[in-house]
């Protein structure tokens, strides 16, 4: 019997019984997508060329380290947000010029401190939520460039889009040539 491939990757738990999975903390997914919008959740318009600078803000963050500047004119860009998100900020970073990033699998909470969900009939508090964390490092690309593409992509206008951090990068190093700085960043001629 052949299953349709959105069935397929969700897995029958899902789909058959409403379940996220039936192994409790055997797979990491992405529950967020399930938080019911709400007056503490729902931060005005959907769009993010509809939004105000301030619903922008709200809903995507952006937290800068102390220091004014990058001596090296180098920049790390972490981003921490929903699975659901990830392909289109890959795309859209891509695009922008970004040839590298480091993508991982995270736990975390923000203003929201986690859903309430089901599992098996009974009310679970998920207090920290699987997340995605994504960094880059740019140099030649403005920081603020990826900062404005990042936000666009994850905006949805709900508490829970994201949070953007930028640190100023002191040095690189690239292991297998010894280049450094600005030269290990540069792709392989």
């Amino acid at each position: 019997m052949a299953v349709p491939a959105d069935v397929e990757i969700d897995g029958l738990d899902y789909h058959e019984h409403g379940l996220v999975s039936a192994y409790a903390g055997f797979n990491i997914t992405d529950v967020s997508t399930g938080m019911e919008i709400n007056a503490n959740t729902d931060l005005g318009e959907g769009e993010y060329s509809q939004a105000s600078e301030k619903q922008k803000t709200m809903a995507v963050p952006v937290v800068r380290s102390e220091s004014v500047g990058s001596e090296t004119g180098m920049y790390k860009v972490s981003i921490v947000a929903k699975y659901s998100k990830y392909e289109t900020l890959k795309n859209a970073l891509n695009a922008l010029g970004v040839t590298g990033m480091t993508v991982t699998q995270v736990m975390g909470c923000g203003i929201q401190k986690g859903v309430g969900e089901r599992y098996r009939g009974v009310e679970m508090d998920v207090t920290v939520l699987p997340k995605m964390k994504i960094e880059v490092i740019v140099g030649n690309i403005p920081v603020e460039q990826v900062i404005e593409t990042a936000k666009k992509a994850l905006y949805t206008g709900h508490i829970g889009d994201g949070k953007i951090f930028v640190y100023d990068v002191r040095k690189v190093v690239k292991v297998r040539t010894g280049e450094e700085d600005m030269d290990a960043l540069r792709d392989v001629e």
